[in-house]
């Protein structure tokens, strides 16, 4: 065989090879992109559903926000809803391709400025080198990056050390040194920053003395909760004085609202709990002052024997417990916010399309109120008779026609009557500018009693009740003045032993 046809083999067989080769590559690509599409149509369907089910939250969590909850329902709904929505939009944020456009624009976290006064730990991130990594010469600064986030050390305690000198004369031996201040606990260990601390994470984050003993215990420090109790039970001895100072000053305003909410308390002799309860008091004006009472019962006497000699206007839901209080001259207001209730609870039942009108015409109602909420109370006065009167004649003409056509036993048949029931109460919103359109306040401030309630459980006896409701008292008046509780709680537990009686007003947690 001459050379030219061993070339023509050889050149044959190195390019079978070379197709082979090729076969292979294409092979491996086929493969490669089978698998590509597959990863992307697995993706798709994944957004797709991650897509639709954020969807179907945020429709479940907008149409959640009509209906009446439990107000402990409502924390743990509104927690729970914002925590899936995010886990499944950081799912989603990682799925999508930076080429891939989004179903909507995102949105764009707004950056809060961390507050200033707090204190910064910095730590600056140098370049291993002083020197050019690429031509060896001498790196210049040319500028920085900085960024801050905010971060937190797990509770932190530290022992206040007071030290007194003593000082002698050596010729006349006398003696000399500041004295020790009195406090809350003479002898305790518990400086005033650890009482109110207890006392807040107790009645303002719903903790009981079990779960602190538990998180003092974490940080080091043995704090039984019987001595956790002993501290609180001091403490509400010695704020009480503040508490007191602060009825005479409410009912010393001539609108108050008022509510109340059950509590269960131990009964050891029955060998389980009982029903108590904590009736709610709320002033009206710049000030405001919020006071709880607490009461073994849910009956009447409790709120005339609070109330005592006061007359003024009260603003009060349909309780038949609070009727007695109308005939010995204090005014009855009634709430549009209930009424306004009823109506919506019977379209929810029904999908009555007169009880929407209902709620459609009493909040025309609260869009005239809202106008006039900056006004002083002789021109509300004069606005409300002005702009009120015609849409509550004509709401009350439209109730009468329909009440004998309303069903007997029907949501809108309760509505309707709830609300003409009220009426006199109700339309005395246009006889005094000060007087409020509904009983929201005090509803506000006694919400978190029925977060609180699910987790101290009980009451232990009825001078703890009374000593809850002293602290729940303070606490919720310093926030209703915008004062931060555990700084103003601190500063009174310091100054409280020795202010006299008659500077007890200096303490109130009032704007």
């Amino acid at each position: 065989m001459d050379h030219a046809a061993i070339n023509d083999i050889t050149d044959v067989q190195t390019l079978r090879a070379m197709l082979a080769d090729c076969g292979a590559v294409i092979a491996a690509h086929e493969q490669t992109i089978a698998q590509r599409d597959h990863t992307i149509a697995f993706k798709d369907a994944k957004i797709d559903k991650l897509t639709h089910e954020i969807a179907r939250l945020r429709r479940v969590q907008f149409a959640a926000k009509s209906e009446r909850m439990d107000p402990a329902q409502r924390e743990l709904f509104d927690e729970a809803m914002a925590a899936d929505i995010a886990a499944l939009e950081t799912e989603l944020a990682a799925l999508r391709e930076p080429a891939q456009p989004a179903a909507r624009p995102p949105r764009q976290p707004v950056r809060r400025t961390l507050p200033p006064e707090l204190p910064r730990i910095e730590t600056i991130h140098e370049p291993a080198s002083c020197d050019c990594g690429t031509c060896g010469a001498a790196l210049v600064k040319i500028g920085e990056h900085v960024s801050e986030k905010l971060d937190i050390e797990p509770m932190t305690f530290f022992v206040r050390r007071d030290v007194h000198p003593q000082y002698a004369c050596r010729t006349c031996e006398t003696i000399v040194a500041e004295p020790v201040a009195p406090s809350i606990l003479d002898r305790g260990l518990a400086a005033p920053g650890l009482l109110a601390q207890v006392a807040i994470q107790k009645y303002t984050d719903h903790l009981p003395l079990y779960r602190q003993e538990a998180i003092f215990a974490r940080a080091g420090i043995t704090l039984s909760r019987t001595t956790l109790a002993e501290w609180i039970g001091a403490v509400g001895v010695a704020l009480q004085p503040l508490v007191d100072a602060l009825r005479t000053k409410l009912l010393a305003s001539h609108v108050l609202h008022a509510d109340e909410t059950p509590v269960a308390q131990l009964d050891p002799g029955a060998g389980k709990t009982k029903r108590a309860y904590l009736f709610a008091y709320r002033n009206t004006g710049e000030q405001p002052i919020v006071l709880f009472d607490y009461c073994p019962s849910r009956a009447g006497k409790h709120a005339a024997a609070f109330l005592g000699n006061w007359r003024g206007a009260l603003m009060v839901d349909d309780y038949a417990g609070y009727k007695a209080l109308f005939t010995s001259g204090i005014t009855e207001l009634a709430c549009w916010a209930h009424a306004r209730r009823t109506f919506v609870d019977a379209h929810k039942a029904s999908g009555s399309p007169i009880a929407e009108d209902a709620v459609r015409r009493i909040g025309e109602l609260y869009a005239i109120e809202a106008k006039l909420r900056d006004l002083d109370d002789e021109v509300r006065t004069r606005e409300r008779r002005r702009h009120l009167a015609p849409k509550l004649d004509a709401l009350k003409h439209w109730l009468d026609d329909l009440q004998p056509k309303a069903l007997g036993n029907s949501g809108l048949s309760r509505a309707v009557d709830y609300t003409l029931r009220r009426w006199s109460a109700l339309v005395r919103v246009l006889d005094d500018g000060a007087w409020p359109i509904d009983n929201n306040p005090i509803e506000n401030a006694i919400r978190p009693i029925a977060i609180g309630r699910k987790n101290w459980l009980f009451a232990g006896s009825q001078s703890a009740g009374q000593r809850a409701a002293a602290l729940m008292s303070l606490i919720a008046t310093a926030k209703a003045n915008g004062l931060e509780p555990h700084a103003w709680l601190t500063d009174v537990l310091t100054r409280l032993p020795t202010t006299k009686d008659r500077d007890i007003i200096t303490l109130l947690p009032l704007a």
